[in-house]
């Protein structure tokens, strides 16, 4: 907690700056600029505000690795404080055809600025980066999902070119001819009587449609605008129920956060005379929870509490209070951190071949449970090293944090729809369960990376995927290239 303080500029000798997860607020001091040794720069998930300043890496020139995602920052991923404008390469020069922010640093090969409220385009100097590097912003791409309007304000850049001759009409003043100002005004009033129009047939066309009906539901219902949602008060029946006060207290006030997201809050704590827990907050305000929220959220814990294996993070318990309104997941915490942590962040020391051996078994045998064992089956929204937990004695565990993120993402763009009483379940509910060529890609992926070491993305290499390409083309590069080094003291 605090914000970070300016004097940090002071250590020359500082190579790896890790102050993620730590609820830190306030801005980024502009002196980190000055620490010139700097290789590595965490401050995600975290509170930070104000705009991203451009000296945090003007002279940063061996900087790997920066990740800010998960914040509150404003201005230009260009981390400058030139004006925004439409030149040559989007923005990646300012005037004098030199380098600006996160261009100058030659050697950076990860970054995430996902999660803040970014304005502006990509730099074509980080094109290499993953999109997801830059979703949840308010950037102006069209491939990449980025927050609603409505989050961004009026802080962001122009939606479209200007010419400047017309700013310089504009700025100067012009009269309209009287003939133009009255089409105008003509078409404003046909434009609002159509609206109008469409308004009133809307308003009586809802009006006369009967309630939406999901029929496996038995008592307990929520109305979410004309639809009625009957929830069934027994599909929780069999999975432990947990009361606000009790998880507060395990969590110590919900004082340690240790994921955060647009979305959802995870928490760790440990229950009275009890185990270690992982809790998951949704971070969604009572006015905009609609019916179809609740209906996953009961759903998703019915769900995860159906796994069982020694491999997956096994669910607890849930809470769900209407004052204050909360809705927790509550699982079991693994309490040696992620798998990406021990491969990329200075720990890859204790990760031997045995143990790596170890992990990828663990992960095979959990994933082979949850596809082909556990009735119906089940795969995990995103499956990377970040979402592998592993024990004291390096047991992984799966665990799904994320799906809070895929379930709303994917809500705004599902429907209800209906024939009479009869309801079709959303796509995002019906296909939560059947990706499993999406996780067994993704277990290749996590496959390479542990073998090799790398990180998906290189800037030096690009995707991971690409590198390890290379090695199938010219077969001779496999002689002691392509694994982890520490490989061969095993």
């Amino acid at each position: 907690m605090g914000t970070i303080p300016k004097e940090i500029g002071l250590l020359k000798n500082l190579r790896i700056l890790d102050l993620g997860n730590n609820r830190l607020t306030g801005s980024i001091p502009r002196e980190i600029g000055n620490l010139p040794k700097i290789v590595k720069i965490n401050l995600r998930s975290n509170g930070l505000s104000g705009r991203f300043p451009y000296e945090l890496i003007r002279n940063l020139k061996f900087l790997e690795e920066l990740r800010v995602d998960r914040n509150k920052l404003l201005g230009m991923v260009l981390g400058s404080n030139v004006a925004y404008s439409t030149s040559s390469v989007h923005g990646m020069y300012a005037s004098g055809g030199n380098p600006v922010g996160v261009c100058r640093s030659s050697k950076l090969k990860v970054a995430d600025f996902s999660y803040n409220f970014f304005v502006g385009r990509i730099p074509k100097c980080l094109s290499y980066l993953p999109k997801s590097s830059f979703q949840g912003n308010c950037l102006q791409v069209h491939d990449i999902k980025q927050r609603p309007l409505a989050q961004c304000g009026h802080d962001g850049p122009p939606t479209h070119k200007t010419h400047p001759h017309a700013v310089t009409k504009h700025k100067y003043g012009s009269r309209k001819p009287r003939w133009l100002f009255g089409l105008e005004v003509m078409t404003g009033i046909m434009a609002g009587t159509l609206f109008l129009a469409a308004l009133l047939t809307t308003f009586h066309k809802f009006n006369n449609k009967s309630s939406i009906v999901i029929p496996w539901k038995k008592s307990g219902s929520i109305k979410d605008d004309h639809t009625t949602i009957y929830v069934d008060t027994e599909m929780l029946k069999d999975v432990v129920r947990y009361s606000r006060e009790e998880v507060e207290v395990a969590c110590e006030d919900f004082s340690n956060i240790i994921v955060s997201s647009t979305n959802s809050l995870v928490y760790k704590g440990t229950m009275i005379g009890g185990p270690e827990i992982a809790v998951i907050s949704v971070c969604v305000k009572e006015e905009n929870w609609t019916a179809y929220l609740e209906l996953y959220f009961q759903k998703e814990a019915e769900e995860l509490a159906r796994i069982d294996h020694e491999n997956a993070a096994k669910l607890l318990g849930y809470c769900r209070e209407s004052s204050p309104f909360t809705r927790m997941l509550v699982f079991e915490y693994a309490p040696n951190g992620t798998l990406y942590e021990h491969l990329h962040y200075g720990e890859a020391c204790q990760l031997s071949w045995t143990r790596r051996m170890k992990i990828v078994i663990g992960i095979a045998k959990g994933l082979k449970y949850l596809q082909t064992e556990l009735k119906p089956p089940f795969t995990i929204s995103e499956l990377n090293s970040n979402s592998v937990y592993l024990t004291e004695d390096f047991t992984p565990k799966l665990v799904d944090f994320e799906s809070w993120e895929t379930i709303l993402s994917r809500s705004e763009k599902n429907y209800i729809s209906s024939e009479g009483a009869i309801c079709i379940l959303p796509n995002s509910l019906e296909g939560r369960h059947l990706d499993f060529h999406g996780n067994l890609y993704a277990f290749g992926l996590l496959l390479l990376e542990i073998i090799s070491g790398r990180p998906p993305y290189c800037k030096d290499k690009g995707s991971l995927l690409d590198w390890a390409r290379e090695f199938l083309d010219v077969p001779e590069k496999l002689d002691g290239g392509f694994v982890w080094p520490a490989g061969k003291q095993d």
